[in-house]
């Protein structure tokens, strides 16, 4: 790995020293809890790429999406350990350094604002650095070429990477190799009505052509979302997952992004709204999605 750029160093930094507002994820019942992981390494510039998982096509839930690993969370459980056991079931990463393979570790670096999401849950992102450095023993490696092949991704049809700070560009990063298409590939984005407000909805699509995409040997459950995939070269990422990745860039390398988004960061409020309406409740139905009318009956409280 090479060094981190002092760019990635000054992101890292201001993640560390980053203490969020008070969260309602606590309070909330354990059936509306999730927490996901965002998993950042440092590619052979020093940049920082983000890990970013396809969901297999019989998940219960946003089946062949683009999603960062994590899920439903367990009674007493933190956030950070609901998104280390997750991304331990779904991509094999281990949820403790010692199982993971020298010089491998993985640094706990800050939770960020809780974002609701259209299925009632209420989702912790959790920030960490994927460390491929041993400055004790002066081992070296590739998170991309050394660890990530060597995960068993056994709940997601693949597993790939993204450039971090380009969640803030309406364009290809330039000096990338192999990149298909043309820069403007990269960003589409559209307003829409959303917790009773336009809604930047962001939708990205993530050169694969130039990485290593690692792929589950084709199971049934895998196999629909896993030959689709074998097709394209960019791979969508959107939704919530792409909200969280810009909030997240936003904040790590203050900077605002090229293009239109909206300026706060997380849903608390709206969350604690909903829950004086009564949603959000102890028993979380399949069927439960939130309605157009169910965000504006909060909003006006």
């Amino acid at each position: 790995m090479a060094p981190l750029s002092p760019a990635s160093v000054a992101a890292i930094e201001r993640f560390k020293a980053y203490k969020p507002p008070p969260t309602v994820w606590p309070s909330m019942p354990v059936s509306r809890k999730a927490a996901v992981l965002l998993v950042l390494f440092a590619d052979t510039n020093g940049e920082l790429r983000v890990v970013i998982t396809m969901r297999a096509s019989t998940l219960s839930s946003y089946s062949g999406h683009a999603a960062l690993p994590g899920g439903k969370a367990e009674e007493g459980e933190t956030p950070f350990e609901v998104a280390r056991r997750e991304a331990h079931e779904e991509i094999g990463l281990p949820s403790r350094d010692g199982t993971l393979p020298e010089p491998f570790h993985v640094e706990h670096l800050c939770e960020m604002p809780t974002n609701l999401a259209k299925t009632e849950l209420v989702v912790r992102p959790c920030v960490a650095l994927l460390h491929s450095y041993d400055p004790k023993t002066g081992l070296d490696a590739s998170v991309a070429e050394k660890l990530l092949p060597r995960l068993d991704a056994r709940e997601v049809a693949a597993v790939f990477s993204a450039p971090f700070k380009n969640f803030l560009y309406h364009e290809d990063l330039p000096d990338q190799p192999n990149l298909p298409g043309e820069p403007s590939d990269w960003y589409k984005g559209a307003w829409t009505d959303w917790h009773e407000n336009q809604w930047r909805m962001h939708n990205f699509f993530v050169p694969v052509t130039n990485q290593n995409v690692t792929k589950p040997k084709k199971s049934d459950d895998q196999k629909a979302v896993a030959d689709n995939l074998d097709k394209l070269s960019r791979y969508r990422v959107f939704g919530m997952t792409a909200r969280i990745l810009v909030d997240a860039a936003r904040f790590a390398y203050n900077e605002e992004p090229t293009f239109e988004h909206n300026s706060h960061f997380g849903d608390e409020e709206m969350i604690l709204r909903l829950r004086k309406l009564g949603r959000l409740g102890d028993i979380r139905k399949r069927t439960d999605v939130l309605t157009k009318d169910d965000l504006v009956k909060a909003a006006n409280l």
